[in-house]
């Protein structure tokens, strides 16, 4: 099935899920535990992303998060790109750390986000890593333990949180550790860690109900609410999704938009995908990363190879364009 374009309007709730390539771990030991956390914290405040809750475990981590202007995307690859670079070179390997594509889900808030808190903070029990709540309370590597108090993060909004509990503080903990404890019994909950009719509508029966009683719903694979908020979400962001592609259409489209631009500057798309270095065709291998990343959503990789260049040059021609350092 072909990638879909990222839904990535500022603020937008994510749901975002990020694997280490092949399962591996993504961290060894505290100091990349740390080396994580504080990126992923300095990053939001930098950018104005707002962190309500988050999972780092040995292989994986969650993060539900609320988009800036600065955008999903970009809060991403700086993560994910910093983050793999300062690895590589401490533990002396080379190579992919992370899937090439993380996982995003835009969630309607009203409906999931306290539901998304309780399951993101429950990972580190479900995955073993504590074995009681009393562990989870003191677990250092999730948001749970800053809500209890027991830690403190300046970029976590800890306070949107609480709030959602009670107005007293002491109070809303006391809300928020009955509301986690009585999740605890829920289990793996998979219609938390995606988009579509099934998933947004609580599994596969109420689907059929609502086929019974005759009820459409507006549906998407990268979205997890209404009908009403799928189409408003994806309305919203028409201005970024310029292109949807589907089956054997794709290559044939995003040849299409490197020809137009080739055809526009006089240049030949061979010596464009060939690795020329001309200032034409760095130019227009430039415009070409932003259309093809930003606005239809081809991945970096896939884009390096229709423009012949590395993957790493695609992403140091992004963060030169919205004025980022290379990490």
């Amino acid at each position: 099935m072909p990638r879909q374009a990222r839904l990535d309007a500022p603020g937008t709730l994510h749901h975002v899920i990020l694997r280490g390539i092949e399962k591996r771990q993504i961290v060894d030991d505290k100091k990349d535990q740390l080396n994580f956390v504080t990126r992923m914290g300095s990053i939001a405040s930098e950018t104005g992303t707002q962190i309500y809750a988050w999972a780092l475990m040995t292989n994986h981590a969650h993060i539900l998060l609320q988009s800036s202007e600065f955008g999903l995307s970009g809060y991403m690859r700086r993560l994910l790109t910093g983050y793999a670079i300062s690895y590589n070179r401490r533990h002396h390997r080379h190579g992919h750390l992370f899937q090439n594509r993380y996982k995003s889900i835009v969630c309607e808030e009203e409906t999931y986000f306290l539901e998304l808190i309780r399951y993101i903070h429950l990972n580190p029990l479900r995955a073993g890593l504590v074995k009681r709540l009393s562990g989870l309370d003191r677990y250092h590597w999730s948001g749970h333990g800053v809500l209890m108090g027991r830690y403190v993060n300046d970029w976590q909004n800890r306070d949107y949180v609480l709030q959602q509990f009670g107005e007293n503080e002491k109070d809303a903990m006391c809300a928020y550790r009955k509301y986690i404890s009585e999740g605890v019994e829920q289990g793996k909950r998979p219609e938390l860690v995606g988009g579509g009719l099934i998933r947004s509508n609580g599994g596969w029966s109420e689907v059929k109900a609502m086929r019974l009683a005759g009820i459409q719903e507006l549906a998407d694979e990268r979205i997890l609410g209404t009908g009403d908020f799928v189409e408003q979400i994806i309305k919203e962001s028409e201005g970024n999704i310029r292109l949807q592609f589907a089956g054997a259409d794709k290559k044939e489209q995003i040849d299409k938009v490197i020809q137009k631009y080739c055809n526009k500057a006089g240049i030949h798309i061979k010596e464009l995908q060939s690795g020329g270095r001309r200032r034409q065709i760095s130019l227009v291998r430039k415009k070409l990363i932003q259309i093809l990343v930003k606005e239809i959503g081809v991945t970096l990789a896939e884009t390096a190879r229709h423009l012949g260049v590395s993957t790493s040059a695609v992403s140091k021609s992004l963060m030169r364009e919205t004025g980022q350092k290379s990490p």
